[in-house]
């Protein structure tokens, strides 16, 4: 029988020179809590008012009406959510006020749309002529179907953001061509329902 001889053979670990040795660093535990307050002052910091429920109504609706009737055009910025500007919108409406809403995307010349009749070319398909038809001005053709009692009527300018300054500027001076009439226009988001008047933000007082 033929014997199997087993070699056994003795393998030495590895050695690493001290380039190759990632040496790790020892971090004191009060340079973690440095590090760690530095990230946390980097936060957002919030008042009392965040925790408050944002569809209760704000103690500024006194000051909101006043500003309405003071300055007659007025911007407004809404928190992303939306549905706060409804509380405030509610308000007007009970003080006698009608609404026009009306989406600043498509509007076109707001002059034009808003007091002078104004066409549409209905789609003709591709074999049909082509018509144009002449819709009433909005703003006037409101105005004269207001019942006896109303206050005013408010015309409110969905996504106003995307409105150029020249048009900006023309809601701004558009109660001053049709005296019931107020402007409403959302002009952006804040992080809570805020307004100005809509003269400062298309910077017509300092053209004045």
């Amino acid at each position: 029988m033929a014997s199997h001889a087993v070699c056994i053979q003795r393998v030495a670990p590895p050695c690493f020179g001290a380039s190759q040795v990632n040496k790790s660093k020892t971090v004191s535990p009060f340079s973690v809590s440095i590090t760690r307050r530095k990230r946390r002052s980097s936060g957002v910091r919030c008042s009392i008012a965040d925790f408050i429920g944002g569809d209760l109504v704000k103690p500024d609706i006194g000051r909101w009406l006043d500003d309405v009737e003071k300055h007659k055009a007025i911007a407004i910025y809404t928190p992303h959510e939306g549905g706060y500007e409804g509380r405030y919108l509610n308000r007007l409406k009970e003080q006698g006020y009608y609404f026009l809403d009306i989406s600043a995307r498509g509007l076109g010349d707001p002059e034009t749309t808003l007091l002078n009749p104004y066409p549409v070319c209905p789609a003709h398909l591709g074999k049909q002529p082509i018509a144009r038809w002449y819709y009433p001005p909005e703003v006037d053709y409101r105005l004269s179907a207001l019942p006896p009692n109303a206050k005013g009527l408010v015309v409110w300018v969905i996504e106003a953001k995307v409105l150029s300054k020249s048009e900006l500027q023309f809601l701004a001076l558009l109660p001053s061509l049709r005296p019931n009439v107020r402007v409403v226009a959302e002009c952006g988001n804040w992080r809570k329902f805020m307004w100005k008047p809509l003269a400062e933000i298309a910077e017509l007082a300092t053209q004045e």
